[in-house]
């Protein structure tokens, strides 16, 4: 329920996550509540992924995004019911309904579901593996080594109100309540996780045959996040809590037009992103808390924005380009700490060339930055250290890619090479005492992605993929031997025969596959980690057009592997020189049951 998004081995700020328009950002500085974590899966209507610098629109797209699209209200009546079980005593109950009329269309939905800790392919549940690799004052206290895993909530509310034909009043609030969330290779677990994202928009189509649309859109959301020590060994009398919050306000504006065959996008954006922190002490036996200290000083991040983008054709060329230039602040409240001014432009241009009807190429260019972050700007946590001096990271890319598309195939081939400058790592900032600093260093990041389907009758698809990816520090500083980039996974593939049968049923066998993990950044945390391979099968049924159910099985042969490495940008428990890895699901079987009217 909190997976981190990597896209080409970047994550954190060096990527964007935007939820109908909405910018989201976590609370917690040990990426416990990533901002995917505050949407639900079922309430999401489709997902575009951007890689590369090639979105101007949003604020922070320097290596790429995500932006994810709910589902919206619909006239008529329509619902859906969704209850699923799975292993580990996993349960799901959600449930959508939308309706309305010519004026107003409203679409609630909400789901509840929780789970038991997952048992790995060497039989061990979350507390086991703590027992095996963590010190024991990390470990989980006798009477909690069974509890749940984590319980969570949420419910998403939308109304869209037609003011006249072409104009049209969009509200909407999501909220998510997640409780007791176990994070085993973690020093703390989150107590529990609350947000809420609010958003008012205000869409105009149609006003002349050349301004083909206005959409102004304010935005809110907020994230209480407290992580503790209340149900590990060390505290068994007196438990520790660093409670973060964030919020982030923003105001969108774009004007759409369509001049001579030209498509053209011109917008402002604005956003204010708060961040603070603090930790106490509670006494397990009166519930007493001690004094407060400040672990992540309030911070005010403001970004004022311009950007436009422009879309023609030329016969077989299609010409996309874009520019956006930023004005951020970054402000502590601190008097003692540094306020930073940062100043950007961004611009990217995306030719494609379709060489028959079939085949295509494609070449694009971009430059995109992003500023540093509270965390990495001021606090010290543990032996991490802020850095007040640093600069915004600039990603300088080409992609290359060809793709064809017949009767029996379809085949994408992609090929990048990003230069980053001033990039924002965590490495080694002395040897005794071992400690580490955020700093700016110049890296280079490069790759290749094959994806392709294969029609072989017209029952039987089959889909394969396969990346590959290396990054590598353009220069050694004096406390570092390894030039290998942090969070760049070896070579990925998977392959998947999907067998269409009766009324929208469909079966479908897959394999994913890795290679070890042998060029890792020995330097800050990561080690080498042992390939892999698992099998997963499901098959969905439709029983009729309003029932259908699934049933699946993931990791068939029940493998023990870990797929994340262990860069020190998270704070991770060691038994000893290693830091603790943790396993993926064991065999995990699981079942759906959707109703729909």
């Amino acid at each position: 329920i909190a997976n981190d998004v990597l896209i080409r081995g970047q994550k954190r700020d060096n990527i964007s996550i935007e939820v109908d328009g909405t910018k989201v950002h976590g609370a917690c500085v040990n990426r416990m509540d990533p901002p995917v974590s505050h949407i639900l899966a079922n309430q999401i209507e489709e997902v575009e992924v951007i890689e590369g610098p090639y979105d101007v629109e949003t604020f922070g797209t320097m290596s790429g995004g995500l932006k994810i699209t709910t589902k919206k209200p619909t006239k008529d009546l329509h619902g859906e019911v969704n209850l699923g079980y799975g292993s580990f005593n996993y349960t799901k109950v959600g449930a959508t309904v939308s309706g309305g009329n010519d004026i107003v269309r409203v679409l609630v939905s909400g789901s509840s579901e929780s789970s038991d800790q997952y048992v790995d392919g060497n039989g061990n549940t979350l507390a086991e593996q703590l027992k095996n690799n963590a010190p024991s004052a990390n470990q989980l206290q006798p009477q909690y080594e069974d509890m749940q895993a984590y319980k969570k909530k949420s419910i998403m509310a939308k109304a869209f109100v037609a003011v006249t034909d072409d104009q049209e009043l969009r509200l909407s609030v999501t909220k998510n309540k997640s409780d007791d969330v176990l994070y085993s290779n973690s020093k703390m677990d989150a107590a529990y996780d609350y947000s809420n994202i609010y958003s008012v928009e205000y869409n105009i189509k149609n006003i002349t045959d050349e301004y083909k649309n206005i959409n102004l859109q304010y935005y809110y959301s907020d994230v209480d996040h407290p992580m503790d020590t209340k149900y590990r060994n060390s505290g068994a009398s007196v438990y520790k809590t660093n409670q973060l919050k964030t919020t982030m306000q923003g105001l969108k504006l774009k004007n759409n037009f369509e001049i001579d065959s030209y498509k053209l996008l011109i917008g402002l954006d604005g956003s204010k992103r708060t961040w603070e922190g603090e930790v106490f002490d509670t006494n397990t036996t009166t519930g007493l808390e001690g004094a407060h200290a400040v672990s992540l000083t309030h911070t005010e991040t403001k970004n004022k924005a311009l950007f436009a983008k422009l879309e023609k054709s030329y016969g077989d060329f299609d010409f996309s380009m874009g520019a956006r230039y930023d004005s951020t602040e970054i402000v502590p409240d601190d008097i003692t700490k540094q306020t930073n001014d940062y100043n950007a432009f961004s611009a990217n241009l995306v030719n494609s060339y379709n060489i028959t009807k079939e085949d295509k190429v494609f070449l694009g260019f971009g430059q995109a930055s992003r500023v540093p972050d509270a965390r990495e700007l001021y606090p010290k946590v543990d032996n991490i250290y802020g850095n007040e001096n640093l600069k915004q990271t600039t990603n300088r890319e080409i992609d290359l890619g060809y793709e064809t598309s017949r009767d029996s195939f379809k085949v994408k081939i992609k090929t990048f090479y990003s230069m980053l400058e001033n990039y924002i790592y965590l490495a080694k900032r002395t040897l005794s005492p071992l400690s580490y600093t955020f700093e700016n260093i110049d890296a280079t990041v490069y790759g290749a992605e094959l994806s392709a389907s294969v029609y072989a009758t017209d029952d039987i698809t089959v889909d394969m993929g396969a990346s590959y990816k290396r990054g590598e520090k353009d220069k050694l500083t004096a406390t570092q031997t390894d030039k290998d980039l942090a969070d760049m996974a070896p070579l990925r593939g998977n392959l998947a025969v999907n067998y269409e049968y009766m009324n929208q049923s469909i079966a479908t066998l897959e394999t994913q596959v890795s290679d070890k993990w042998s060029n890792y950044d020995s330097d800050n945390g990561e080690q080498e980690l042992g390939a892999w391979g698992i099998v997963n099968f499901k098959v969905k049924h439709a029983v009729n057009k309003n029932f259908d159910f699934t049933l699946g099985i993931n990791n068939m042969f029940d493998e023990a592997y870990a797929q994340s490495n262990t860069y020190v940008d998270l704070i991770l428990l060691s038994a000893g020189a290693e830091t603790m890895l943790l396993n993926e699901p064991g065999r995990y079987v699981y079942t759906n049951l959707t109703f729909k009217f």
